[in-house]
């Protein structure tokens, strides 16, 4: 399990579910897409609708393409979430 980041505060949330945890089944805000009080995620940090997120409950890292916003192409969106990838 990792530690939280340095970045995590939570001052800054969003609300996607973990790929790493399943804490938001059985939850009716969570399954309706709302905002719910208990599964919210650290925001690490953003590149226009790309993500950094952390999972306060299993400390999981990862990337999160939104598609909110019109600051990068497709192409971009897609190949900059591949690691090792530069748009």
């Amino acid at each position: 399990m990792l530690p939280l980041d340095p970045q995590a505060e939570i001052g800054r949330r969003a609300w996607v579910p973990c790929p790493n945890c399943d804490d938001t089944r059985d939850c009716e805000p969570c399954g309706e897409r709302r905002t719910c009080s208990l599964h919210w995620r650290y925001l690490l940090t953003n590149k226009g609708s790309l993500l950094h997120l952390q999972c306060p409950g299993c400390t999981h890292v990862w990337t999160h393409e939104s598609g909110f916003g019109a600051t990068r192409s497709l192409w971009s969106r897609v190949t900059s979430g591949l690691p090792g990838q530069r748009p």
